[in-house]
């Protein structure tokens, strides 16, 4: 059997940016600090990709007493993860970058890792997601005082912005683990 690339390249003389690379922008802020925001950006980017699939998984999966309060929670925080990456990936391109896309750059640039294609209990999942949650608010922050430090006071603005959302929803997550009723790795009936 021979392997074929997953990979569709159109032809390129079609190609307007090449990945990796940060062209002028209209926002006129120097490439240097477009460069180290595209590079941060893309890392929140990599970061959110992967939460979010992960968060939409244990949404799928939500079993249990307490599923439908869960699974309702994941639904909507999987939108508000959705809602930042079309966010941070509108503000690349306006820096002049190319956001993050595919297994490929999200590798590159993930500040976490994938989780196993396993099914988990309810409140191993949880924790894995609250311990996403809480890599990516780490590395927001991280970007937050890049963006004042590089003078780039926009970018710095929709990372906090985001910030308080991350942070709510990881409050919400933690709310949940510490309930007594979520049922425990190795609990009998």
């Amino acid at each position: 059997m021979t392997s074929t690339p997953h990979l569709r390249k159109p032809d390129s003389a079609r190609v307007r940016r090449k990945w990796g690379t940060v062209d002028e922008n209209d926002l006129r802020l120097e490439r240097e600090v477009t460069e180290r925001m595209v590079a941060a950006l893309n890392a929140e980017l990599s970061g959110l990709y992967i939460l979010f699939n992960q968060v939409r998984k244990h949404y799928w999966i939500a079993e249990g007493a307490e599923s439908n309060r869960v699974a309702g929670f994941l639904e909507d925080a999987a939108d508000r993860l959705a809602e930042m990456t079309d966010d941070f990936a509108v503000r690349v391109h306006a820096l002049g970058g190319v956001p993050v896309c595919g297994p490929m750059g999200i590798r590159q640039h993930a500040p976490m890792h994938i989780e196993a294609a396993n099914l988990y209990d309810a409140r191993s999942s949880l924790e894995r997601d609250l311990d996403g949650y809480a890599t990516l608010a780490v590395l927001m922050r991280e970007h937050v005082e890049l963006a004042s430090e590089l003078g780039d006071e926009a970018t710095g603005e929709l990372l906090r912005e985001h910030l308080k959302t991350l942070e709510g929803d990881a409050q919400t997550l933690d709310r949940n683990l510490a309930d007594d009723t979520l049922v425990r790795n190795g609990a009998s009936d």
